[in-house]
């Protein structure tokens, strides 16, 4: 379409049209200032417009998301950060390393809530202390050791001062013998279930891109974590289940943050009746890290 000439102003409203124009212009900045009061809406409305809506994942995004176990497989043993959230806004968070070729763990762990939380479960099943006002949030802490059947807990060694054992969890669980862990089988509690998801998830071959495909996994967002960028994917869903109407409905629970080569940065397990989800996060091989042999040691 051809575009209209301009029309010639009459020369008496030359003020006028001036007049009209600095009003608008005022307007303009106007109503930009309320945008930005009102958290921006104009601009968030613009972007997310924008924004791609879920997919089924294409091919080469399947076969990504297939070699990621792998690659964490080949990767062990693995730096690994849990952050389980209980209820009541007591959070345990757990930081050590897997060896997937051995099915064993090992960290340390730590319980914080808010100051004057009452009933705080720590990681031992038992209710902890309840902290006064002002102190530390902190209600329980200690190593942790896991694997396929349960988990094990221990104090962590003391210096001769009183203070904790130096030097990362898995040297430290080497100082104490089978005797000084609390074993238990896991529960369905979120920080068990986190566990055994994070002992399970590297795999000695690679799943079946396909099926993944065939199973409902979708690509959800392209995010980034500490300056990398990670195709975010929703994995397949379970065997029965359907997408609903609403958004996320049959959705699988876990989500797995992906980069371009397969490596696993994140996964996420959404728990029922919690609205914050259960993280694991890898941070790739550590190259010092020795799985001790002390905590399954049968002498």
């Amino acid at each position: 379409m051809t575009p209209k000439a301009p029309t010639a102003t009459p020369k008496g409203k030359t003020g006028d049209r001036t007049r009209r124009r600095t009003l608008w212009t005022r307007t303009l900045a106007a109503l930009a200032v309320c945008g930005a009061a009102g958290g921006g809406l104009v601009v968030w409305r613009a972007l997310s417009d924008d924004t791609p809506a879920e997919r089924p994942v294409t091919t080469e995004e399947a076969s990504r998301l297939a070699l990621s176990r792998l690659n964490l497989y080949q990767a062990g043993p693995v730096a690994v950060t849990l952050t389980a959230t209980e209820g009541g806004g007591v959070v345990v968070r757990v930081e050590g390393v897997v060896d997937y070729r051995t099915h064993r763990g090992v960290g340390s762990y730590e319980v914080t809530g808010a100051s004057g939380a009452t009933g705080a479960t720590g990681a031992s099943g038992k209710t902890a202390q309840t902290p006064r006002p002002g102190a530390a949030e902190r209600f329980d802490r200690g190593l942790i050791v896991w694997d396929t059947g349960g988990l094990g807990l221990a104090p962590a060694p003391k210096t001769g001062g009183g203070g904790t054992g130096g030097g990362p969890p898995w040297q430290q669980a080497e100082h104490i013998p089978r005797s000084g862990w609390s074993a238990r089988a896991y529960t369905a509690d979120p920080l068990d279930s986190g566990l055994q998801l994070l002992i399970g998830l590297g795999a000695d071959r690679p799943d079946n891109p396909l099926l993944l495909a065939q199973s409902g996994a979708r690509w959800l967002a392209r995010e980034d974590i500490d300056g990398h960028p990670y195709d975010r994917f929703s994995g397949p869903r379970a065997q029965g289940t359907t997408p609903g109407a609403g958004a996320g409905s049959g959705r699988s629970p876990l989500t797995y943050w992906v980069d371009e080569d397969g490596g696993l940065r994140r996964v996420s397990m959404r728990m029922p009746g919690l609205g914050t989800p259960t993280t694991l996060d890898f941070s790739g091989h550590d190259g010092h890290a020795k799985l001790p042999e002390a905590p399954w040691a049968t002498r």
